[in-house]
């Protein structure tokens, strides 16, 4: 074979198809106001699209006039035990009484109190400080902590309770009907972005059923993002998106408190960390999505795009919503009115057939969505998979 005959075959040879990600055909919402620029490249990584818009606004901690007061108070009295729940909130209250010349007499008072860490995290800001912890829960859980302190007493003892952005009334006020004099810390703060407009849109899109998962890194976060929709008047939509195909990927049980007490379920890694979740997420959400073997083919569906033998094809949010409407109810004929409701109250007598035609021409099979005269439409289930028409 000459040269130019061997150069010409190489080239005629089709290039590898880029591998499918897990999270490729997903939307996913970020929610978080720190990290979240490291949590939406793992996600993109993943093969993730990604809506970002931070829930909350934290407050300066050298801002803050009560933290201050609270450690004047315990430098001069020091507490007999001191919980710290987070790394960030430890060093940054520490990194705040060094502004106020205040750090020195905090920590040396800490020498001498009992010192309990929430999670390794925590573990390592008071170790960062000079000092070293009496325990740590494994599964970093406030409630072991609080455990942990009831079964030893806290009667006639002065606890220090960092706070991590919201209050903890249960966890408090368990130690002070134990009898212990509660010293809450709020290192930081938590309130509403200055500009709200990302986050109304991020909330919308979800609201809206474009969104596959909503991640979240903080309570406080979770409680901003639903306290916004009751501003907005997308609270129950936003809390029906999330019971329903949204999935809620928290970092851990924490996080995910404000949303369980709304009846929302979630989801979160056995570890507390981004990365945890980020994996999480890339095995829960491809498991969502059923596959189908239609016309010889098999069809799983994606978010915003369809697998198809282990292509991606992205598909239009209103061809999806129908193409959803079939795959509920695969083999089985859907009519015209359920379809032409999956479209939304402007579509015309037409849409549907219009609509059908165009996912036809994405998926590239006919056979793949069966016309049944008279009747609507169906996905044609293989034979075998079919159930009684």
């Amino acid at each position: 074979m000459s040269r130019l005959a061997d150069s010409v075959d190489r080239l005629s040879v089709p290039a590898p198809a880029a591998p499918i990600e897990p999270l490729t055909g997903f939307t996913v919402a970020v929610t978080a106001a720190r990290r979240a620029e490291e949590l939406t490249a793992l996600l993109r990584r993943k093969g993730a699209e990604v809506i970002c818009a931070p829930a909350l606004r934290i407050v300066p901690l050298s801002d803050d006039r009560r933290l201050r007061a609270v450690s004047t108070a315990l430098a001069e009295r020091p507490a007999d035990v001191v919980v710290a729940t987070t790394g960030i909130g430890f060093r940054g209250w520490v990194e705040a009484c060094e502004t106020w010349g205040l750090a020195e007499p905090l920590l040396t008072g800490m020498r001498f109190s009992r010192l309990l860490a929430r999670g390794p995290k925590a573990k390592g800001a008071i170790r960062a400080a000079g000092l070293n912890e009496e325990w740590s829960p494994p599964s970093e859980s406030s409630g072991e902590v609080l455990d942990y302190l009831l079964q030893r007493g806290v009667s006639g003892l002065r606890v220090a309770v960092q706070l991590h952005g919201e209050p903890l009334p249960d966890f408090c006020a368990a130690l002070r009907m134990a009898g212990a004099e509660v010293v809450e810390v709020p290192v930081y703060r938590w309130t509403t972005p200055e500009d709200v407009a990302p986050l109304d849109r991020l909330i919308e899109a979800v609201a809206a059923g474009q969104v596959d998962a909503v991640t979240f890194t903080s309570a406080p976060a979770a409680a901003g993002l639903l306290a916004r929709t009751r501003v907005t008047g997308a609270e129950r939509r936003l809390i029906a998106a999330l019971r329903g195909g949204a999935l809620a990927m928290c970092v851990g049980p924490v996080t995910a408190g404000p949303l369980m007490a709304r009846d929302i379920p979630a989801v979160w890694p056995a570890r507390a960390r981004i990365g945890a979740l980020v994996k999480r997420l890339a095995e829960e959400l491809p498991e969502s999505a059923p596959t189908l073997p239609v016309a010889g083919h098999e069809l799983r569906l994606r978010g915003q795009a369809v697998l198809l033998d282990g292509e991606l094809r992205p598909v239009s949010p209103a061809l999806m919503r129908v193409l959803r409407e079939l795959a509920r109810r695969p083999g089985q004929v859907r009519d015209r009115a359920e379809l032409l409701a999956s479209l939304g109250g402007d579509a015309d007598a037409h849409a549907v057939e219009t609509a059908v035609a165009r996912l036809r021409a994405v998926l590239g099979d006919s056979r793949i969505i069966q016309t049944v005269v008279k009747r609507g439409y169906r996905l044609s289930l293989d034979a075998g998979d079919c159930p009684d028409r």
